[in-house]
């Protein structure tokens, strides 16, 4: 190959040759006769059918709503896809820069495509469609019942979901470009290791950025409209597009004026317009940079091992621990901060805390009907959504601990290390920081609603006590079901082992809060209507509860202990 265009006279591949060898691995995936396939692909589908009844029922309850408000009903409607929409391209963007790094530059058919007498225009097609499919198939997904939803609210009739799909291609080819061309210009400035890095930092900065800017903008004032000036203002607002320059703006225009039996087809123009534009674009930038960017891809970039201020602070501070369990510990702190991957991820954590924060600021908590029960209820039940964000982060971080050792756990068994001392530094590590952060959520909330010291107190001991059993429990399935040929720490949790440890987690934080609810009830009712309080109610309610995180706490650590001993050495 010379300039990025095959040598004459020699013969070039199709574009259907360069994509079998993708579908016929995946088919040999599909097919393979795996322990427990059948089980997992059953579970699966039974919560992705759950999953996709829940969204479908949820919005088109809200569009049948809308449906019978006059005037404004369509235009709320159309201002929610639009919005949903916008969510989907962004996700759309980031997935497509991320993908592209690996499709175009790091995929190992590449070394063979490059070298092969295939013209460049059919690697580009091949590697931008290959991009496309892995960074939307989730979206095209959850896109499903959403627009079934609409579909069936507003009778779309069965051309609907043909004009859904002929309008969303255009939808996923656009982002898959710019992501590529992203990747590309960023290729060519920094070594592809170095890239994977960058970008890493830059998607979640994005992504943060995303999700806080369309938190402040409070879109559930638009089911508010006494809180805007006149009717007209109000309606201006739901007319306004979402963001015109925008493609989501184009679909959410072009599904909407089909559901109205009024088609404009010059939103479905753009669309196409716009992809097929794109497209030669992004091929013509590839035909000038690829080649100079796949050759700097080969390179990899220059790492450093030094003793930094924190590593000394935190070696005299673990000090008193040993030389064994302080270098277990600080092996773990080690590999996490070096994967950009893994520590990169705390921003968008510290972003979906405050938008957490800043929804329960917002309760309409104060005011008339409000009653002193009412407000200590409330944070009563947030301590459920607090479990449900505690057990995500533990899914994300402490899971796959055991997993990631990968081959090393070999090394580990042979040594005289004992297996008890290497999974309570892991217990610990990941522990100890989600215990900190979770006491922050509730203490910052608790003050927030002006709770009573009751409920601070059982708050704040709920919390603590779910935190351990939580950690537990990603302990003890994350060593029962190892993922130990996956070096990319954000796929374990997506395992069969990850969905039996969230669906554990989800019953302990229920388990946990009905076992306090009576007592809590009996509480706030004796203090509320001037009652006697029943002690012994009290006393098993809250010992059942503690008895349970207990439990959660210890059996998966220790069945976690004797898996990991009977591992040949």
């Amino acid at each position: 190959m010379r300039n990025g265009a095959p040598d004459a006279g020699l013969p070039d591949a199709p574009l259907l040759w360069i994509l079998t060898p993708k579908y016929l691995t995946a088919r040999a995936r599909a097919l393979a006769g795996e322990r427990g396939r059948s089980a997992r692909f059953g579970v699966l589908s039974v919560v992705g059918i759950l999953f996709w009844g829940a969204i479908f029922g949820l919005l088109y309850k809200l569009l049948t709503y809308f449906k019978g408000v006059p005037e404004i009903g369509e235009l709320l409607a159309g201002k929610l896809l639009g919005l949903m929409l916008v969510s989907f391209f962004s996700l759309l963007l980031l997935s497509n820069v991320i993908t592209a790094l690996s499709s175009f530059f790091l995929a190992k058919d590449l070394d063979l495509l490059v070298s092969a007498p295939v013209d460049w225009l059919r690697v580009y097609t091949a590697k931008l469609l290959e991009t496309t499919i892995f960074s939307s198939w989730m979206v095209v997904l959850m896109a499903i019942p959403m627009f079934a939803a609409y579909g069936v609210a507003y009778e779309g009739g069965w051309g609907f979901g043909a004009f859904v799909a002929f309008a969303f291609v255009p939808f996923l080819v656009i982002p898959s470009v710019l992501g590529s061309a992203v990747t590309l210009l960023l290729v060519n400035i920094f070594p592809a290791r170095r890239t994977r890095d960058i970008l890493s930092v830059i998607a979640v900065l994005t992504a943060g950025g995303i999700v806080l800017l369309f938190r402040l903008v409070r879109p559930e004032k638009l089911a508010r409209p006494e809180g805007f000036k006149s009717l007209v203002d109000f309606i201006a607002v739901l007319r306004g597009p979402t963001s015109p320059l925008l493609p989501s703006e184009w679909m959410a225009k072009s599904v909407m004026s089909f559901l109205e039996r009024k088609p404009d087809f010059l939103d479905l123009y753009m669309l196409w317009s716009t992809a097929a534009a794109f497209v030669v674009l992004g091929a013509l930038l590839h035909r000038t940079l690829y080649a100079a960017g796949f050759s700097k891809a080969q390179e990899s970039a220059e790492r450093w091992a030094h003793a930094g201020l924190l590593q000394k602070v935190a070696m005299r501070v673990l000090a008193p621990l040993g030389v064994l369990k302080r270098e277990l510990i600080m092996k773990e702190i080690r590999v996490f901060f070096r994967d950009t991957t893994q520590w990169s991820q705390l921003i968008l954590l510290a972003v979906l805390v405050v938008v957490y924060v800043f929804n329960i600021k917002y309760l309409p908590l104060k005011g008339e009907g409000i009653t002193f029960f009412l407000v200590n209820v409330v944070p009563f039940l947030n301590l459920v959504l607090a479990g449900f964000v505690l057990a995500s982060i533990a899914a994300r971080f402490i899971f796959p601990g055991v997993s990631l050792e990968g081959r090393t756990l070999w090394l580990l068994r042979s040594s005289p290390l004992a297996m008890r001392d290497l999974l309570w530094a892991k217990f610990w590590v990941g522990t100890l920081p989600l215990l900190i952060l979770a006491l922050g959520i509730v203490v910052v909330t608790d003050y927030l609603l002006q709770v009573s010291v009751f409920m601070f107190l059982v708050s704040v001991l709920t919390i603590t006590f779910m935190t351990f059993a939580i950690a537990g429990l990603a302990i003890g399935f994350g060593t029962v079901f190892p993922q130990f040929e996956t070096e990319n720490a954000a796929q374990i949790p997506t395992s069969f082992g990850g969905l039996l440890y969230m669906m554990a987690s989800i019953a302990v934080i229920g388990g946990t809060i009905i076992l306090e609810a009576r007592p809590v009830y009996g509480f706030l009712a004796a203090r509320a209507f001037h009652q006697a309080e029943n002690p012994l109610e009290m006393i098993l309610g809250f010992g059942a509860a503690a008895l349970l995180c207990v439990t959660a706490t210890v059996v998966p650590i220790r069945v976690a202990l004797k898996r990991l001993e009977e591992t040949e050495r």
